[in-house]
This record gives C-alpha cells, sequence and structure tokens, in this order.
C-alpha cells in the first residue's frame, strides 16, 4: 500500500469487520456493509474500492465481501 491514508482506511475496515464477526457471515457482511454506506465519506468508499479491486490481500474475508458489495453501487 503506497499512502497512510489508504494503510488506516484498510485498518478501518478490519477493525469493523472484527468487530462484527459475532455474527452469522451473512449478518455480519451486512452490517459491515451498512457501516459503510452510512458513515464513510464518498471519497474513502473510492479509496477503499479501489484498492480492493487491485490489491485486497490486507483485507480480511468479511471485509472483503463488504467492500465488494460497497463496490456494486458506487462504482
Amino acid at each position: 500500500m503506497a499512502n497512510e491514508q489508504l494503510n488506516q482506511l484498510v485498518k478501518m475496515v478490519n477493525q469493523i469487520a472484527n468487530n462484527n464477526s459475532h455474527q452469522t457471515e451473512a449478518e455480519s457482511v451486512d452490517l459491515i456493509f451498512n457501516h459503510l454506506k452510512k458513515f464513510w465519506a464518498l471519497s474513502m468508499k473510492q479509496q477503499i474500492i479501489e484498492y480492493a479491486k487491485q490489491d485486497d490481500n490486507e483485507l480480511t474475508p468479511l471485509a472483503k465481501k463488504a467492500v465488494k458489495e460497497l463496490a456494486a453501487i458506487y462504482s
């Protein structure tokens, strides 16, 4: 990852995923997706979507799935 802001976004989405991992997978992904949709600025969403498209190896599996759903709306 190139810049510090992107590093922070990856860290944050992974934390959100970890905080919601006690649900079923589908419920967890939905909670993460809704959090990103409601609380992240459009620029943040676009950055994490672009990262996921190019190199998503630092995202947790739940975070990857939520960002993929986000990309379906914002790409």
